[in-house]
């Protein structure tokens, strides 16, 4: 279920600061259509710790439906990490409730858990009955998910894959040659996500593919189709969008660029505000050079 280019969705909103669930319901038909291989509703990306319960319910509704009336199925994951155990698994049968497909757990932020608590808080989740991809950002959360952790985690039948964003290929080897033998990774880093296949991430959860979704597919199918220059170019020509993408804290630099393809308005939730001017120059020189303008 979990392979190819997966995009993180952004959140877009209206003038009055509330999620546009029209515009929403638009991208995710968008992406169905330029060959996405998932939607992950409320992740980082989608400025999900800014949303209210009722707001990240409304959008997971809207992608559902959207996908069920879709000629393309492709599998709905919903962002369900907290800081508190129990609001995440609370958040998790919500999701079960309306039809995901799977849930992404983010490690707790600012709490700092042990590796042991770690694996309490991710197997209580899991116990819900829905598949559990763990979510490892410590440049978010500054927490580190060990490989170890990982390990003992793929051993529970309902945690099925980790979207591994530490930017650590040693601890994604680590993970592969340890984990149970089902168990999927996905990359959670735009520019590692080549490198990742190489040694056996089966695909990625992407920030890029907001903007790029047909691309970053391709790159992921060429590579499997064995065209590994084919998807060495597509890396090569989409490594300064992405690289641009977060000369500002993700999604503020995605934001600016999905208003110039007209893909939503450039609005944040505060405390983000909108990309500086040498931001939004880098991005239309980089986006220009990548034919996304």
């Amino acid at each position: 279920m979990f392979s190819g280019s997966i995009p993180a969705l952004a959140t877009p909103f209206n003038k009055s600061g509330k999620p546009c669930k029209k515009t929403y319901r638009k991208l995710v038909n968008w992406h169905i259509q330029q060959g996405s291989n998932g939607i992950l509703v409320a992740g980082c990306t989608g400025e999900s710790f800014t949303l209210n319960e009722d707001e990240r319910d409304a959008l997971l509704s809207v992608a559902v439906d959207a996908v069920k009336k879709a000629k393309k199925k492709i599998p709905v994951i919903m962002g369900t990490g907290a800081s508190e155990t129990k609001l995440a698994v609370d958040r998790t049968k919500r999701a079960k409730k309306l039809g995901a497909d799977a849930v992404l757990v983010i490690t707790p932020f600012g709490n700092k858990p042990t590796q042991t608590a770690l694996v309490e808080y991710f197997e209580k989740i899991a116990d819900v009955g829905l598949p559990v991809i763990l979510y490892n950002v410590p440049s978010r959360t500054g927490t580190n998910l060990l490989p170890d952790t990982v390990i003992k985690l793929s051993r529970h039948p309902d945690i099925v894959a980790i979207k591994e964003a530490s930017g650590n290929l040693d601890s994604v080897s680590a993970i592969l040659n340890g984990a149970a033998k089902d168990f999927v990774v996905l990359s959670g880093d735009d520019a590692l996500t080549l490198p990742m296949l190489a040694i056996g991430a089966k695909g990625v959860i992407s920030t890029v593919a907001n903007i790029a979704p047909k691309q970053f597919s391709e790159m992921v199918s060429l590579f499997f189709d064995g065209d590994i220059e084919g998807a060495r170019k597509i890396h090569l020509k989409m490594f300064p969008v992405i690289k641009a993408l977060f000369a500002e804290g993700n999604p503020v630099p995605l934001k600016a660029a999905m208003s110039m393809m007209g893909l939503c308005e450039n609005r944040l939730r505060q405390p983000l505000v909108p990309a500086s001017k040498k931001t939004v120059d880098l991005l239309k020189s980089a986006m220009k050079t990548a034919g996304l303008l």
